[in-house]
């Protein structure tokens, strides 16, 4: 441990129940969240209905994308696609590389401007304040401040979020994710998996309705994917909406929803069961 390691709080225990039940109203649902219990039926009907020709516009519910596409010039990335998704479904998005998931995931977080179409946050347009203090996002590629050790940036994000009694929230984050020891280093020195795992913890350590995920899975260990399921778990029993961009196809099993793009184009979106799942995340012949 480094010689100012000791000046935090220690974790609940080594592997603790994430801090969604926390006096801030939770890293999982954050305030407001909506309880799944009064939406799972009819949030699986949904799913399993299948898709209209021409789908009307969708509005509410955790994300609402209507006719959102995105051209880089070359080629579309994402083909016109309209869907909702209600507020506190587990959804995976799985495809080849290039089919259009890491475009649509950012494009909904706000960072990607759409060449057509829109796509909502809450109700609320994304990128915009609003949309941007309802989600979190974790990125494949996480990037950090060169000169903010993890504890600061732990620190700087919950504070920004308003989290109460932020520095044990971060703490236990920290301990159930192994990374306590590494608290007052500096995120940019860490390796590939450490990085995810830093990553991980900024996500959880602030309240939030709905997670935005780019491939979670690359470069952790077992450990560290165990850590992060059992994190995703919470959150969703805390009544966050989770989406999900995956390659790991075993996450699959663990979502009412599952969404497939390929080439751009949505070619599956409903119940998982029966779906033939390596046949979906193949690019096209």
């Amino acid at each position: 441990m480094s010689p100012n390691a000791s000046r935090h709080p220690k974790p609940a225990s080594r592997h603790p129940k994430p801090p969604g039940s926390a006096s801030t109203g939770g890293t999982g649902g954050g305030a407001g969240a909506t309880a799944k219990s009064s939406t799972r039926q009819t949030d699986s009907a949904a799913a399993a209905a299948p898709r209209q020709a021409a789908p009307k516009r969708v509005s509410g519910g955790a994300l609402a994308a209507n006719d959102l596409t995105k051209d880089y010039g070359d080629r579309p990335a994402l083909a016109p696609l309209t869907i909702g998704v209600p507020i506190g479904q587990r959804v995976a998005v799985v495809g080849h590389n290039g089919s259009g998931k890491t475009t649509l995931i950012r494009m909904a977080a706000g960072l990607l401007d759409p060449s057509g179409g829109d796509v909502e946050i809450m109700g609320h347009a994304s990128g915009t304040p609003e949309a941007r203090a309802a989600l979190a996002y974790l990125s494949d590629t996480p990037s950090f401040y060169d000169d903010l050790s993890l504890w600061e940036h732990l620190e700087y994000v919950a504070r920004l979020h308003g989290v109460d009694e932020w520095d044990q929230v971060a703490a236990d984050l920290l301990g159930h994710l192994g990374l306590y020891e590494r608290a007052d280093d500096l995120p940019n020195t860490f390796s590939r998996g450490l990085r995810q795992k830093a990553a991980i913890a900024l996500a959880f350590v602030r309240p939030f309705e709905v997670l935005l995920v780019d491939e979670p899975f690359v470069g952790l260990d077992a450990s560290g994917k165990i850590a992060l399921l059992e994190l995703l778990d919470q959150a969703e029993e805390d009544g966050a909406t989770l989406i999900v961009a995956t390659h790991e196809l075993g996450y699959v099993d663990k979502v009412s929803r599952l969404i497939a793009l390929r080439d751009g184009e949505l070619v599956h979106d409903g119940a998982p069961t029966g779906a033939d799942v390596a046949e979906l995340v193949m690019p096209a012949g």
